[in-house]
């Protein structure tokens, strides 16, 4: 049976391969750099990052995919609905192929816009 009781996102991401764990790495630096003041916690089993009592986003590895989650606005989907055609898209889940290259500036523009839409 798989792991449930994360403490950390290091325990987290030490669960998958190496292959997994450096594109989960790439996420988890772009938003330290977009929000350093943010605070990793681990929610829902799966690694989060805060800002005071908002939650800014959540990531989460599978097999074939990574996510981004978190309960996307309409004005979050109306702006950036050009650039999500391509991927699996629902009110609060973002789907990344594993086949892919990870969209790093897409993804950066996406934690800057839910860090100024918490703030």
């Amino acid at each position: 049976m798989a792991k449930t009781d994360y403490q950390d996102i290091d325990e987290y991401h030490n669960s998958f391969t190496e292959g997994i764990q450096a594109r989960m790495q790439q996420i988890r630096g772009i938003i330290k750099t977009v929000a350093p003041e943010a605070n990793e916690v681990i929610s829902y089993q799966i690694p989060a990052f805060k800002i005071g009592k908002n939650f800014l986003i959540y990531y989460a590895a599978f097999a074939k995919h990574i996510t981004l989650s978190s309960p996307w606005s309409a004005t979050f989907l109306k702006l950036f609905e050009t650039e999500l055609k391509g991927f699996k898209v629902s009110k609060s889940v973002i789907q990344f192929p594993e086949t892919d290259a990870l969209p790093l500036d897409f993804i950066r523009r996406i934690v800057e816009f839910r860090k100024a839409e918490i703030n």
